[in-house]
């Protein structure tokens, strides 16, 4: 079948950099993660996902290690790009919520 198609999405680009660094290091191009989505949203006649808001947040005693490692080095590495908040922003962006 030809592929004459042309998909074009604008996300965060740090999305987009940790995701194709994953797809990189399994050797998954991206057009064949969107194929198979777009195929199984044909298969399931849906989103192939749950698309749920959490009751909760994850706690550190509701995580695994793995699970805590992770969240962790992904913080790490925002940080070392320069991305997220100063600690005095997000406490300033925290108290703006709880008011």
């Amino acid at each position: 079948m030809i592929k004459d198609s042309t998909v074009s999405a604008r996300v965060q680009s740090d999305i987009k950099y940790e995701a194709e660094e994953i797809l990189q290091k399994l050797g998954i191009p991206v057009s064949v993660v969107i194929n198979s989505l777009y195929r199984q949203i044909i298969f399931k006649h849906g989103v192939p996902f749950s698309l749920t808001v959490p009751v909760s947040l994850p706690t550190l005693d509701s995580m695994t290690k793995a699970e805590f490692d992770t969240q962790m080095e992904h913080s790490y590495e925002q940080s070392k790009r320069g991305e997220g908040l100063s600690a005095a922003e997000f406490f300033d962006e925290l108290e703006g919520t709880i008011q």
